[in-house]
């Protein structure tokens, strides 16, 4: 059974076990270095780094499992440099070239692998100012093979073991010598190794003369003597504690054959303090927010240039654009997104739906008057002229679409949605029929003044009843249609402005819509054009040229209403219904019934059956 306590020359090979089958090792492998490294870079957003590897199997796998975890993670490397050791021309020529790699980097960051003695990596004191600018991050092995970190060089980053105090340690190190153990091989080593000193063993001496100048020492002299006291201080000995640990640890499970105890390789990152800003290290900055990622030129995916999102995308973290849902709509530093406000045509919050709410109200309480004089003076000539049922009617009509604005008014639903243009169309129609029919009995009643004319039998309410309750009900027909077939809905609009929801009605059947102003249209062309021929015809009080006129602002006000409604959306598009709703009716009204009024009110004399005929001659 092979047992590797601690070495931080590691063969990765070693972890073979068809080759090595009895191996055991008590050190984490590379792969935890590597991943706690990548964890710090992260933390502290270093995306942009550099590697200075020892040219050694430890440093070369180190190297490759560091560059395999910080690729998994999005950091680049810039530079993988070999630190050389010794002294002849093949490591002047690496240190050169080196020394020009490091001087055009521009990572800030540079994770040593291995054991890199800091002499290495410049030929001389004088150049080795091309790394004042660096912050290194040094391994757990670090110091191991290390000389003590230069000021220069100090700021850097550097994992630790834990320094635990062995119990006894200090007090046997204090009072351990060469002359008290002659036999110890070891203590013999670390004296010529770590002190530089002379053994009596010659074949030590040549071991390490090469690189060292090796100096008589007293046999006498305490271990404590001659170690410096950054190395000697066992507070500092992460190392050895560790060791101490596997060696308990071993010999426990060879006693017990079995090892209960979980032992943990404690750990932690410590900070030479002389810097205290945190560097950065980075090729690229990140994008502001509202802009995203995009490749340049180069290999590394940390090099990369920022150009602004699209409309309605916001900026995540990972430097790319996400478009917001459609309720949604990214803030002015486009980082989030904030929920669409909503548009309609809201008593609260908009002038407008204030204005068109007071204005049919008023016409209506106009018509209602209207119709209460109309009812008082009901035995009047000027009012039984042209059939006073249909004026009622007509009265009654206008003053319902006046009221059926309301309906356009505020937020819609699904049964506001339904009720607006039916119920408008079907008022609408009775009011038009309503002046079709009085334009009929005009010209009914000039033929029926003739001797001995067969005109005469068709005066009566069977008519003009006849004319609105067909004229109506076919429009009824049509309403009745649409709400079965494809009934108008609420709808929420999200995409005719990018920063609110348009809440409107969906019409549902676009043709059935537009049949319904067809229909219209097609009663009011026929009420104009009949009115229009009979305006001239000798009655009492003709209302012919008044329903010509009406007919006139009507048709006019519907047919600027098509393409007005074409050419706007949102609430706009219910303000442009509801003034046509308002100006045809108000013509109707004003038309029909100020005249009439008029001669009621202001001239009562003239409203006699002897008086009306002259006033209408």
């Amino acid at each position: 059974i092979f047992v590797i306590l601690y070495h931080p020359l590691y063969n990765p090979h070693l972890l073979n076990k068809q080759i090595y089958p009895s191996l055991f090792r008590t050190l984490p492998n590379d792969r935890v270095q590597a991943e706690a490294i990548v964890k710090l870079l992260r933390h502290f957003g270093w995306t942009w780094i550099g590697i200075i590897a020892s040219d050694d199997d430890n440093g070369e796998t180190q190297s490759r499992e560091l560059k395999r975890m910080a690729a998994l993670y999005g950091i680049c490397i810039e530079f993988s440099l070999t630190a050389v050791v010794g002294i002849n021309k093949q490591r002047v020529n690496i240190i050169e070239n080196n020394r020009k790699i490091l001087q055009r980097s521009t990572a800030v960051i540079v994770v040593v692998c291995g054991s890199v003695p800091f002499h290495s990596l410049h030929k001389d004191e004088n150049e080795a100012g091309i790394m004042d600018n660096k912050t290194f991050i040094l391994p757990a092995n670090f110091h191991a093979f290390s000389e003590y970190v230069p000021d220069k060089y100090q700021g850097s980053l550097a994992f630790t073991r834990s320094p635990i105090r062995i119990p006894h340690l200090q007090k046997y190190l204090e009072t351990v010598s060469v002359s008290s153990r002659p036999n110890d091989l070891l203590l013999q080593e670390i004296k010529t190794s770590v002190f530089q000193c002379l053994s009596s063993n010659s074949e030590m001496n040549d071991k390490y003369s090469y690189r060292f100048l090796l100096q008589n020492c007293s046999r006498d002299e305490l271990l404590s003597d001659l170690c410096p006291q950054h190395i000697y201080n066992t507070h500092v000995f992460g190392t050895t504690y560790h060791v101490y640990k596997a060696v308990y640890a071993m010999a426990h499970s060879l006693h017990e054959m079995q090892l209960y105890e979980s032992f943990r390789n404690l750990g932690k990152t410590s900070t030479f303090k002389h810097k205290l800003k945190v560097p950065r290290s980075r090729c690229s900055e990140d994008c502001p927010p509202g802009y995203r990622r995009v490749s340049q030129e180069s290999i590394h995916i940390c090099c990369f240039g920022c150009v602004p999102c699209s409309d309605g995308e916001i900026s995540n973290r990972t430097g790319s654009c996400e478009k917001c849902p459609d309720d949604k709509w990214p803030n002015k530093r486009k980082d989030h997104c904030i929920y669409k406000s909503s548009e309609y045509l809201s008593f609260q919050s908009d002038p407008m739906a204030l204005v068109l709410s007071v204005i049919p109200v008023l016409f209506s309480i106009v018509a209602s008057i209207i119709l209460c004089i109309f009812i008082l003076f009901r035995d009047t000539p000027i009012v039984k002229a042209n059939n006073r049922n249909l004026s009622f009617l007509l009265l009654v009509s206008t003053m319902l679409s006046f009221l059926c604005v309301f309906l356009f008014l505020g937020r819609p639903v699904d049964i506001t949605c339904m009720l607006r243009q039916t119920s408008f169309g079907i008022i609408f129609s009775v009011a038009v029929s309503s002046l079709l029919a009085k334009t009929i009995m005009v010209c009914i009643a000039f033929k029926a003044t003739k001797p001995g004319n067969t005109w005469r039998k068709w005066l009566g309410v069977t008519i003009p009843n006849s004319v609105v309750f067909v004229c109506s009900f076919i429009m009824i027909i049509i309403c009745v249609t649409w709400l079965s077939v494809s009934p108008p809905f609420q709808e929420m609009n999200f995409h005719s402005y990018p920063e609110k929801i348009i809440i409107q009605c969906n019409e549902g059947s676009v043709i059935a819509f537009y049949t319904v102003l067809g229909y219209m249209g097609f009663l009011a062309a026929v009420s104009f054009i009949v009115a229009f021929l009979a305006r001239k015809l000798p009655d009492s009080f003709n209302e012919a040229k008044y329903i010509t006129f009406s007919m006139l602002v009507f048709c006019n006000v519907w047919v600027t209403f098509i393409p007005a409604y074409m050419s706007v959306m949102g609430k706009n598009t219910v303000i442009v219904e509801v003034f046509a709703i308002l100006a045809s009716s108000a013509g109707i009204l004003c038309c029909i019934f100020f005249p009439k009024c008029y001669i009621i009110l202001l001239r009562p004399q003239l409203n006699s059956k002897r008086n009306l005929l002259k006033v209408t001659s």
